[in-house]
C-alpha cells in the first residue's frame, strides 16, 4: 500500500519561528511528531512517503503515487488541512484523518473517508485490521486513554533532519492540573501517563544514530507531571546516555511553575542538559487565576520562581492571557511589568480563547457568549467569545501590551536583564553552543545575517550593538544568547506586526 503521510502547513505565528529560521536557513521548527509515530505503526511492506508543507508544496506526483493518504493536524492548521483532503478528493485519493482537529472537531470534516478521533494506538490497529477485511468503517474512536509504553519509535527516516531547527520526543501524555481554558486534558485526560526511561533512551539513539546533533523538543504539556518517576529512572537514565555519547544533544520542554518547588528536580533537568522550558504563567492577576482554575500558581511570587528556574540553569518562555471576565483595567500595564521584571524574554501574551472541549467552552456557551470557533493562534488578534470588559477596551490593552514588551527598546532591556542574571550550567565540555546560534562551520552565517539585518536594516539598530558590546564586554559566555535573543525579537515584532495590521510602537527614549 503506496501511503502518503501529509503534514498541514502553519501560518506564520508566534511559536513557528519563521522570521528566525532564515536567520540559519531552515525551512521549519519541528518534524510533525504524531504522523513519524503513526508512520511505525503500519505494516513494514508499505511504501510510506512523508510531505511536511512547511517544507515543500504537495506535488501532484505524490497524489499519483499514493493509495492512501494520512493526514494529522492542530487547530490552527486548519484551513491548509482542508486544502489538503479537497486535493486528494479531487485526485481520488482516500483520506485518513486524526491528531487534535479532528479530535476536537469531528463534525466538521464529514468529507473524510476514515476519521480517527483519539490517540492512534487504539484506533490505527482496529482499522489496519478491518482494512485488511475490506471493511474499513468511517469512524474510529478511542474508548481509553492508551499506555505509552506501547508506542513505538517514530520513522525519523522518513524526514529530512536537516531542514529542521530541532527534533522532538514525547516522554509523557495527559496533566493533573485543570485550567479550564486549556484542552489538554480534554485530548488526553488527567492521569499522567508515561513511557519508561529504556524506551527514552532507544529513541534517544535512534536520533543519535541517524545522525542528529542538536536540539530536542519533549512536547510534553507538563513534562514533570510525575516528578517522582523522572528523579528516579528517567532523568539518570538520560544523564547517563548524554555522559556516553558526549552530549550530543540539548533539550526543552513544558513545565508549571510547581517545578520552581524543586531544586533538586531544577538541578538534575539542568545536569542533563535541559536549557529551556515554556511555563504558563497567564496573568499575574489572583482573582483571574482563581476564575481560570490555575491553582498552581495562585498564592505565589511568580516573579521569584521565574527567577529560581533561571538561576538554575533554565531559561523560561512564559505564556500570559489577557481577557479574562476577573482581569481589572490595570491588567494590561501589570503584564508589561511582570514581564519586564521577570526577565521572561519569550513571553507569549495571547488573548483568551475558549476551545471546544474545554471547562471554559461549556462555560460560555451556557451564558450565550460564544462567537465561532478558534483559530488556534491566541496571538492573531482573534478572540471566539464576548469578553466582560468589552471586546475593543480588550484589544486596545492588547496592543498596549504587545507595545509594551516587544517594541525594541524594552525589549532590547529586557534580554539585558535577563543575560545579566542568567547562569547557564556547565554540564558539558564548552563549545560554541548557543541555542540557535552555533558560531562554527555553516552557522557563523547567523551572525552576519544578524548584523546585516538588524544592525544595518533595522530602524532601531542601535539597541542591537548596544546588547552586542555590553555582552561582548560585560557576558562574553552569553554573546550567542545575545544574538539569538535579538534574532527571536525581530520574528516577534514581525509576527505581531502583520497581526495587529502595523509595526509596533517606536520607543521612546
Amino acid at each position: 500500500m503506496n501511503t502518503l503521510l501529509i503534514y498541514p502547513e502553519h501560518p506564520d505565528t508566534f511559536w513557528g519561528f519563521k522570521h528566525a529560521l532564515k536567520f540559519i536557513s531552515k525551512k521549519a521548527l519541528h518534524p510533525p511528531l504524531g504522523l513519524l509515530t503513526v508512520a511505525a505503526m503500519l505494516p513494514g511492506w508499505w511504501e510510506k512517503r512523508l510531505v511536511d508543507l512547511n517544507l515543500a508544496p504537495l506535488d501532484d506526483k505524490d497524489l499519483a503515487w499514493a493509495e492512501l493518504v494520512m493526514v494529522s493536524a492542530m487547530a490552527v492548521q486548519r484551513r491548509s488541512a482542508r486544502q489538503v483532503i479537497d486535493r486528494c478528493r479531487a485526485a481520488g485519493v482516500k483520506v485518513v484523518a486524526g491528531g487534535p482537529l479532528f479530535t476536537s472537531e469531528p463534525e466538521a470534516f464529514d468529507h473524510v473517508d476514515h476519521l480517527f478521533i483519539g490517540e492512534a494506538e487504539q484506533t490505527m490497529p482496529v482499522f489496519l485490521r478491518d482494512l485488511a477485511k475490506g471493511q474499513p468503517h468511517r469512524v474510529y474512536t478511542a474508548e481509553s486513554y492508551p499506555d505509552p509504553r506501547t508506542t513505538p519509535i517514530p520513522l525519523w527516516g522518513l524526514t529530512d533532519m536537516r531542514r529542521y531547527l530541532s527534533m522532538t520526543l514525547q516522554y509523557s501524555r495527559g496533566c493533573p492540573f485543570n485550567c479550564d481554558f486549556c484542552d489538554i486534558t480534554a485530548l488526553y485526560g488527567h492521569k499522567v501517563r508515561t513511557k519508561d526511561a529504556g524506551q527514552i533512551v532507544t529513541e534517544l539513539e535512534s536520533l543519535y544514530k541517524l545522525g542528529w546533533r542538536g536540539g530536542v523538543f519533549l512536547v510534553d504539556d507538563n513534562f514533570i507531571g510525575n516528578q517522582r518517576k523522572l528523579k528516579e529512572s528517567v532523568l539518570p537514565a538520560m544523564r547517563r546516555w548524554m555522559k556516553s555519547r558526549r552530549y550530543p544533544f540539548t533539550f526543552s520542554t513544558e513545565a508549571s511553575i510547581n517545578l520552581a518547588d524543586d531544586q533538586e528536580l531544577m538541578d538534575a533537568m539542568a545536569a542533563t542538559g535541559f536549557n529551556n522550558v515554556f511555563i504558563g504563567i497567564e496573568t499575574p492577576h489572583e482573582d483571574s487565576l482563581a476564575e481560570c482554575g490555575k491553582r498552581q500558581n495562585k498564592n505565589r511570587d511568580l516573579v521569584a520562581c521565574v527567577q529560581k528556574i533561571q538561576s538554575s540553569g533554565l531559561q523560561v518562555h512564559g505564556g500570559f492571557i489577557v481577557g479574562f471576565d476577573s482581569d481589572p483595567p490595570s491588567i494590561f500595564q501589570r503584564q508589561v511589568e511582570f514581564i519586564q521584571n521577570s526577565g521572561i524574554v519569550t513571553a507569549m501574551v495571547g488573548l483568551l480563547n475558549a476551545p471546544r472541549g474545554t471547562e471554559l467552552y461549556r462555560r460560555l456557551r451556557s451564558q450565550g457568549r460564544l462567537l465561532q470557533g478558534v483559530t488556534g493562534d491566541n496571538t492573531d488578534y482573534s478572540i471566539n467569545f464576548t469578553p466582560a470588559m468589552g471586546r475593543d477596551t480588550l484589544l486596545q490593552g492588547y496592543r498596549a501590551v504587545i507595545d509594551g514588551i516587544y517594541s525594541a527598546r524594552p525589549y532590547y532591556q529586557r534580554v539585558k536583564s535577563f543575560l545579566r542574571n542568567y547562569q547557564p550550567q556547565r554540564w558539558k565540555p564548552w563549545r560554541f553552543h548557543f541555542g540557535l546560534i552555533r558560531l562554527h562551520f555553516g552557522y557563523a552565517g547567523a551572525l552576519f545575517k544578524s548584523m546585516v539585518q538588524l544592525g544595518l536594516r533595522d530602524p532601531q539598530r542601535r539597541y542591537y550593538w548596544k546588547l552586542l558590546v555590553w555582552s561582548l564586554f560585560r557576558r562574553p559566555r552569553t554573546l550567542g544568547l545575545a544574538v539569538t535573543y535579538a534574532i527571536y525579537g525581530f520574528h516577534f515584532r514581525r509576527v505581531f506586526d502583520d497581526s495587529l495590521g502595523g509595526p509596533t510602537a517606536a520607543p521612546t527614549n
